[in-house]
């Protein structure tokens, strides 16, 4: 991803300051870091909490599309308050993926309503190492926001059979696959005894993540405050 967001914003007409890949290059390109208007942070889920202080340490405003560190936004969105940051984080940066994540609303909010079931499916390249996607985490969640039937989601049983009592169950799916060099295929299945809708959104390249976090560095220059891509819709 970094390689991609440093192509698409060359193109685009946007300067790279400096690029860092380990703790060396932090202490030996720290200077040239203090440069830049914004940084872009696709790195690993170990790695982002430790880089997003880094950044606020310099009162760096950043972009961040690692996945899989939400277990400190809160501490994050707090020190972001606190000191007065510029946080942009998101688990997906495709403008046509959060496209799919606002009518994944849409559908939870009627599925049940209208006797329908759900569940999410990923597919993601085999070295991908979250699981599910951050992305997914995202579609699962919407839905259990939006739905009183389901109060959890899990990738240990991607099938749910109906209670013995004949209740609907109430864990949401998400099947999991690792395969080939693919960069991303998220699907939400709503089923009926009458019929199928699905949602898909599938990425050929990482060019539209690329688009949408730089997208989200322009919003983000002159702001204070967390932001996430509906934020950037609203824009």
């Amino acid at each position: 991803m970094g390689h991609e967001v440093e192509k698409t914003a060359l193109a685009q007409g946007h300067e790279i300051v400096v690029t860092i890949d380990n703790e060396q290059e932090w202490d030996e390109r720290l200077s040239l870091l203090k440069q830049a208007d914004v940084a872009i942070e696709f790195s690993q889920p170990d790695q982002a909490f430790a880089n997003i202080n880094r950044c606020f340490d310099l009162h760096l405003p950043i972009v961040v599309g690692t996945t899989a560190w939400y277990g400190h936004l809160d501490e994050v969105k707090q020190r972001c308050k606190n000191e007065g940051q510029s946080l942009f984080y998101a688990p997906n940066f495709s403008i046509g993926m959060n496209m799919v994540f606002m009518m994944n609303k849409q559908l939870a909010r009627f599925a049940e309503q209208y006797g329908y079931s759900l569940k999410v499916a990923e597919t993601h390249h085999i070295h991908k190492l979250d699981k599910p996607s951050g992305t997914a985490a995202k579609l699962a969640n919407d839905i259990l926001a939006e739905s009183s039937r389901y109060q959890r989601w899990s990738i240990d049983e991607p099938t749910c059979p109906e209670t013995i009592s004949g209740e609907a169950c109430d864990v949401l799916p998400i099947e999991v696959t690792r395969e080939g060099e693919v960069f991303g295929i998220h699907s939400v299945t709503a089923l009926s005894s009458a019929d199928r809708i699905t949602l898909t959104h599938e990425a050929f390249s990482r060019e539209g993540l690329a688009k949408g976090a730089l997208a989200a560095s322009q919003f983000l220059m002159g702001k204070k405050g967390c932001f996430t891509m509906e934020d950037l819709f609203g824009a």
